[in-house]
């Protein structure tokens, strides 16, 4: 299991991608994306729980077997990147919010707000959990904070790992996130204050280009965090998944000098490999991911595949 090995010892396993993807967009989005998921000891009903956004809004998903997924129902519209958190008693799922998927050129304006649930069916009224309010967080006339992963402290406290701020992706024709930032909150629903400033950025690491995201677990030696970082090469853009650790959940290092994941340069995973949800399951680690087989929004198309370890 992944929280009995140490953050190096994580960096340095072999991903293994099941060859074809597990979802595709349903019509009319090109994207299903950013995969969150429950397996069956931590839910209700002995199923394998998914979520994952398209353009239309925030999806369900069950499975018997995390392979073969059946839509579930959405939670919520204009809700995209969610994250899900097994909060005993109950659930919790959070999420990058905004008031319209506006088109392109248009101001972009979003927050992060999370559901409870007792059943992964019915969810509560939402939450704010954080909203823009630093200088990183905005963009010309754009703000925004996305990507939430709500991580428990040992002294009872929340953190709350997010994107901010939106850096474009020319060839691709949609922006990215630009930084990688924390805020600390007493409760799983806050008050969340945000540190002041971001912890990873452009030029940190691998990412050349920008932040993008970073889901932390729990490991034998401290936090290990998986980053999928945007990159460009001057030609065009990417994103593969890097492993990073930490001691202390606020300075992260780099811990291999390859990626956990990259693109392959064909197929369904032909150009950007982007955000992720990884966890311990009853048959060993699993990484859900989604991947683009194309650089320009009117062409690419984004689907959701996995990948497993050898232990």
């Amino acid at each position: 299991m992944l929280r009995d090995l140490t953050a190096q010892q994580i960096a340095d396993l072999e991903w293994t991608v099941r060859p074809a993807p597990l979802l595709g967009p349903p019509f009319p989005s090109p994207v299903i994306a950013d995969p969150t998921f429950l397996p069956p000891d931590d839910t209700p009903d002995g199923q394998w729980h998914m979520w994952a956004h398209s353009l239309l809004g925030l999806h369900a998903y069950t499975s018997p077997d995390g392979i073969d997924w059946r839509p579930a129902g959405t939670v919520t519209r204009n809700a995209l990147r969610g994250h899900i958190i097994a909060d005993v008693p109950g659930y919790r799922l959070s999420y990058e919010k905004t008031r319209l998927f506006m088109p392109l050129g248009l101001p972009w304006s979003s927050w992060i707000e999370s559901r409870s649930s007792d059943d992964l069916q019915a969810w509560s009224a939402p939450t704010v959990l954080l909203r823009p309010t630093l200088e990183w967080h905005l963009r010309g006339r754009d703000s925004a904070v996305s990507n939430p992963c709500l991580v428990p402290q040992p002294d009872g406290t929340w953190w709350l790992y997010y994107s901010a701020g939106l850096t474009q992706l020319t060839d691709c024709g949609f922006p990215e996130p630009t930084y990688i930032g924390l805020a600390t909150g007493p409760e799983a629903d806050g008050p969340f204050d945000p540190l002041p400033d971001p912890l990873l950025g452009p030029g940190d690491g691998p990412a050349s280009l920008c932040a993008g995201a970073l889901k932390v677990l729990a490991c034998a030696d401290g936090w290990v965090g998986f980053q999928n970082a945007s990159t460009w090469d001057g030609d065009h853009s990417g994103s593969e998944i890097w492993v990073l650790g930490s001691s202390d959940g606020l300075a992260w290092e780099v811990l291999s000098d390859r990626p956990a994941l990259a693109p392959t340069g064909s197929g369904w995973m032909a150009t950007h490999v982007y955000a992720l949800d990884v966890r311990d399951t009853p048959v060993g680690p699993r990484m859900y991911f989604n991947a683009r087989d194309g650089y320009h929004w009117t062409r690419g198309r984004e689907r959701i595949g996995l990948a497993t370890p050898a232990l």
